[in-house]
């Protein structure tokens, strides 16, 4: 059974496309079918698995607007063993294109229908905002994650993406869960992270992920090299830290 997962906050810097690259590529190591989406017009994720978002021929944008179907637009990372739909700055057009349409936001959730259950996991990075595109990928989703910064201004822009996810589930999208939140940037000398993990435990409970990703220069690195950190520097304390997001995520998913 396939779970897609949409990876969004729309505060930028948070960690989101690093943890949607790593993540798909830990996934991956854990033996499972993995697809990742680039529904993000800067194209980082794209980039991050190293392909070059200014060469690629059909992008998420083709499949937004109905040009392409989903088989012909996925592509293969290789030997990160996962599969990716690529994504770049076409998808501005793709976002003015979808207004126009009708069913705008159950574009990208008919062009999965074909193809989700050939993989385990679909992870799909959002853009840093709560625009056409990542309403796209929260109508598509079964669950939502949530990389934030324990910092004051986090837990504000928090309740207003979490007003958007209980509109969503009350009109287009009843299935849509909370997949957890996920600490990230975290170092635990802080008293302000502690502050703000104590917050986020009293309000979410069990939906706070036990995993925090920490700080790390390597996992900084791996995206100028088009490499996921496990593959870039697997005894990192950045790629032991989403070895061990993964395994969460499957033991909970499994468990369920």
């Amino acid at each position: 059974m396939s779970k897609i997962i949409a990876i969004a906050n729309q505060k930028g810097g948070v960690g989101k496309t690093t943890t949607s690259v790593n993540l798909a590529a830990c996934l991956a190591l854990t033996k499972r079918k993995v697809l990742l989406i680039d529904i993000d017009p800067q194209g980082n994720a794209t980039m991050g698995c190293g392909a070059d978002k200014h060469e690629i021929e059909l992008t998420c944008c083709d499949l937004l607007l109905e040009e392409a179907q989903a088989e012909v637009v996925v592509v293969s990372c290789g030997d990160l063993n996962f599969d990716l739909i690529p994504g770049n700055a076409d998808l501005t057009a793709a976002e003015v294109g979808l207004i126009q349409s009708p069913r705008r936001e159950r574009h990208l959730a008919d062009a999965l229908a074909m193809i989700k259950n050939r993989y385990d996991y679909v992870l799909i990075d959002c853009p840093p905002s709560l625009n056409m595109l990542t309403l796209n990928a929260l109508v598509a989703a079964d669950s939502l994650l949530i990389p934030m910064q324990c910092e004051y201004y986090a837990l504000e822009g928090l309740s207003a993406l979490m007003e958007t996810v209980t509109n969503i589930q009350k009109t287009v999208n009843p299935r849509l869960t909370l997949e957890g939140l996920l600490r990230t940037m975290y170092d635990p000398r802080s008293r302000l992270t502690k502050e703000v993990s104590e917050q986020l435990q009293k309000h979410f409970g069990s939906k706070l992920l036990r995993t925090c990703i920490p700080r790390n220069i390597r996992l900084a690195e791996a995206p100028s090299h088009g490499l996921p950190v496990i593959h870039y520097d697997k005894s990192s304390r950045g790629a032991l830290a989403y070895l061990a997001l993964a395994g969460e995520i499957v033991g909970r998913n499994e468990k369920e």
